[in-house]
């Protein structure tokens, strides 16, 4: 068995019918220039007969100067009652000119009587006259998608048996073996890839399988310990209901715990970057906790655990982050111990080294978390703290006043907010008034406006995300309320949190924090 296995990315056809995801065509051909650049064998573009956006991406595509992945078109087999020469969407995929056509087709007997309502042998001729006439009409490789093919195996494995036959006697290069449902087992799936590869000798299999029992990429490693070739999936996992296989799980648990090389050398350091780049293109959030290529995957915060991978980082990570192009985090909190904030900043401040001042920070962290700070998503803040225990931090301005005006009834009209600031910048004194969709935005207007003068280099301080989360609600509406603000500012993302019973003086701070972290390199 050769140690490659050929990844069949369908992010731009099954990624689209995810709940949320709506891709537009320029969408579809960026995405196509990132799985290029990961390297994946294939990407299926779509199915050319339901739409004219997918149409318009086969026509597009071929201006693309990719560099490793072939395209492939998405169809069904023929209507029973239209020849292969008359049939619309064999006719759609033969002009789509794409590297390959992959077709699904009935396997359970359920659907054939009651879906297509035809016989059981009529269903094997449209299988297997539709993969003759596309090979024979393209000239290029045709994959057959054995759709429901657990659950058809289940009912009636020699009929499911037999579709796939029908298939491979026909041509079709890969006979891929479809989880539709989502709802086999790791022990059903590799009992049915071995029958199949014992009952067709060189047919080559592939896997298709949804994350409906929580078991995509479980059940993919088995079709692929058992033999399996090919795997079909999303990047993320992206697609209907509960989402297709994960390929970033599997491309990774493929190449470094199976040796089976899924990209060109050195391709899997950029599974990282490629995830994120879909999360971005598809305008949604991943978990952070995504194996892998989360932010999460090797993020530690227990005092021991941290301690334990500094000497040797095996203790608490499977593989070294680096292999899938993520990074380790260490994350601060009252369950931290001294080892995380060494480890945490210990290139930008060496002098984390005395035990005394670790303590100092440590004492803070905890009295301050058990008041309803938070310092995990918040590193500026951190930096801060740590700062000033350093002696090193430098007040950028001295406050006087803000305040808010238009925050009456007729503030929830759709109307702009003012905010008013006055602080003193060395021996001058600045007031600035400015709007703002809402008090934290004109606050955040006014204080960068009587700033900028002095500090130019906060026009490239941007705020992108403002959570407010109430740290205990049986207080009521004395309850302290937590603010964590999220920055970018040039190529560096970082979070400041504060804290109070007032939402203003609470957002007031964590702004001032994200001002006062930009300003201290």
């Amino acid at each position: 068995m050769s140690n490659e296995l050929e990844i069949y990315d369908t992010t731009l056809r099954d990624g689209s019918q995810g709940e949320g995801v709506n891709l537009s065509l320029a969408d579809k051909l960026h995405l196509a220039e990132v799985l290029d650049w990961l390297g994946v064998a294939w990407i299926e573009g779509g199915w050319p007969l339901s739409n004219e956006k997918d149409r318009a991406f086969f026509r597009d595509v071929r201006k693309l100067d990719l560099k490793t992945a072939r395209i492939s078109a998405f169809g069904s087999t023929r209507h029973a009652k239209n020849a292969p020469a008359d049939d619309p969407n064999l006719q759609a995929l033969v002009a789509a000119q794409a590297d390959a056509c992959c077709i699904f087709g009935k396997t359970w007997d359920l659907h054939v009587r009651e879906a297509l309502r035809v016989s059981l042998d009529d269903n094997l001729a449209m299988i297997a006259t539709s993969v003759e006439y596309l090979r024979s009409a393209t000239g290029r490789p045709v994959f057959y998608d054995a759709e429901h093919f657990f659950d058809g195996y289940k009912a009636n494995p020699e009929y499911a048996l037999r579709t796939l036959e029908a298939a491979f006697n026909a041509g079709a290069e890969r006979l891929v073996l479809c989880d539709t449902n989502g709802g086999s087992l790791p022990a059903q799936v590799i009992e049915a890839v071995r029958t199949v590869r014992e009952r067709l000798a060189g047919a080559r299999v592939g896997i298709h399988v949804h994350n409906d029992g929580g078991l995509a990429v479980a059940n993919t490693l088995a079709a692929v310990d058992a033999g399996a070739v090919q795997v079909q999936g999303t990047i993320n996992g992206v697609g209907e209901r509960c989402g297709n296989v994960d390929l970033c799980a599997v491309i990774a648990n493929a190449e470094l715990k199976l040796s089976r090389r899924c990209l060109p050398a050195g391709h899997l350091t950029r599974l990282t970057e490629a995830s994120r780049a879909v999360w971005e293109r598809i305008n949604l959030v991943g978990p952070s906790n995504q194996p892998y290529v989360g932010r999460a995957a090797f993020a530690h915060k227990g005092g021991i655990h941290v301690s334990a991978v500094q000497r040797n980082s095996l203790t608490y990570e499977h593989v070294a982050p680096e292999t899938v192009g993520n990074e380790r985090r260490i994350l601060i909190s009252e369950l931290a111990g001294r080892s995380n904030v060494q480890a945490k900043l210990a290139a930008r401040f060496p002098q984390l080294t005395d035990p005394a001042l670790q303590k100092a920070v440590l004492d803070e962290i905890v009295e301050k978390e058990n008041r309803g700070w938070s310092f995990e998503a918040a590193e500026g803040s951190f930096e801060l703290l740590v700062r000033r225990h350093l002696g090193t931090w430098k007040p950028a301005f001295k406050l006087h006043h803000y305040r808010i005006h238009g925050l009456g009834s007729e503030a929830l009209q759709p109307q702009l907010v003012e905010g008013t600031v006055k602080i003193e910048v060395g021996s001058e004194v600045r007031l600035r008034v400015a709007e703002g969709h809402g008090p934290v935005d004109a606050l955040s207007h006014a204080l960068q406006e009587a700033l900028r003068p002095t500090y130019p280099q906060l026009a490239q301080l941007q705020l992108t995300d403002y959570k407010v989360r109430v740290v205990d609600s049986k207080d009521g509406t004395a309850a302290q309320v937590r603010v964590l603000i999220e920055y970018q500012f040039n190529d560096r993302s970082f979070g400041t949190i504060g804290v109070s019973e007032n939402i203003i003086e609470a957002s007031w701070n964590a702004l001032v924090e994200g001002i006062e972290c930009a300003l201290q390199d």
